[in-house]
């Protein structure tokens, strides 16, 4: 007993200094819309890692306002769309804010629901404008508010944005929707899923919001984006894998995505990504053509991840080196810094 107690005192006394440089605790926000009030709560958390410490390397002038993509979420328990980037933009000196919107909706309702989100951080923050950083359908998002209210807004991030469409969308709406609408199943169909995409941001602290998955669809496939373009070309190419204007209305314009399929042995969704590049008939993250996510100055086009995998899920189980994006962010994050956004 003499030897385990200065044994357990020099223990102690060694491991203090090493836990307290290993703990570091951040902050982002979740926001939401709760009886037509837009809600943004705290988040903190606490990174256990070595060498984690508190930085100011992503430490931009305006806040970091992320969108979620089709059947998205803020959080529900221990899931989080944006899983581990919100804080580590935290960590390293950033202000982040996940917003909600429609699980599944048009880009217009989205977006409309996003910009009172905006407002709403702007407020909280004092800042003039914020940056957008949009996944998916969630580019769309920022796109619009971008159009609408260009005073808003210092710059717009796309990450694997359906700007020109997506062939799954194209083929979903042929040889599912079209062939159940003739026979008269397209509308329960379409019914159960807006039952679960409403229950999906209600859990996620949305609140309750309307659900139209076919509005959804029909703004994914080549021939609704092309319209939504005509509205909103700021930073499309003009070519099809060209790069966009990097700056329009005073708003600079990034974009980045993947290629990849299976990219992890532990994460069962990889089969689907896998499976679903049998519709592509160019590069691809599963989802969304590479030349497709285009938008503005492109970043890269080609990281070995994903569609899922470009938001760190499911639950970082991702890919090591490139593969895993949430680095991306930072990085990305000391861009805007340096460009003094």
């Amino acid at each position: 007993m003499k030897k385990i107690v200065p044994a357990l005192i020099l223990g102690t006394t060694l491991l203090t200094p090493i836990m307290g440089f290993a703990i570091t605790t951040s902050t982002y926000h979740n926001c939401g819309i709760q009886n037509d009030e837009v809600n943004c709560e705290a988040v903190s958390k606490t990174d256990w890692s070595l060498f984690s410490k508190q930085t100011e390397y992503a430490k931009t002038k305006y806040p970091l306002v992320f969108a979620h993509g089709l059947f998205g979420l803020s959080q529900i328990g221990p899931v989080n769309y944006w899983h581990n980037i919100p804080s580590d933009l935290a960590r390293q000196g950033a202000k982040a804010y996940v917003t909600t919107v429609s699980a599944a909706n048009s880009d217009a309702v989205r977006g409309e629901q996003l910009l009172k989100q905006v407002i709403t951080i702007k407020a909280l923050t004092g800042a003039d404008k914020v940056n957008l950083i949009g996944h998916s359908q969630g580019v769309q998002s920022v796109r619009y508010v971008a159009g609408v209210r260009p005073d808003l807004v210092a710059s717009v991030t796309g990450v694997a944005g359906s700007n020109k469409g997506s062939p799954v969308a194209d083929v979903v709406k042929k040889y599912i929707q079209q062939p159940a609408s003739v026979i008269g199943l397209d509308k329960p169909i379409l019914a159960f899923i807006n039952f679960f995409t409403g229950l999906e941001t209600l859990l996620s602290g949305g609140g309750v919001s309307d659900q139209n998955v076919l509005a959804a669809l029909n703004g994914l496939t080549k021939e609704g984006t092309a319209e939504y373009n005509a509205k909103f070309p700021q930073g499309i190419p003009e070519t099809d894998c060209g790069n966009g204007e990097a700056k329009v209305n005073g708003i600079n314009y990034y974009s980045w995505s993947g290629v990849g399929h299976s990219t992890n042995l532990l994460d069962l969704s990889d089969a689907g990504m896998l499976a679903l590049n049998l519709f592509h008939d160019s590069p691809n993250d599963g989802l969304v053509p590479k030349c497709s996510s285009h938008l503005g100055e492109v970043i890269r086009d080609d990281y070995p991840q994903n569609h899922l995998d470009e938001v760190n899920q499911i639950l970082g189980l991702v890919g090591s080196g490139a593969g895993n994006p949430v680095p991306l962010y930072s990085q990305h994050a000391n861009r805007l810094k340096l460009a003094g956004l």
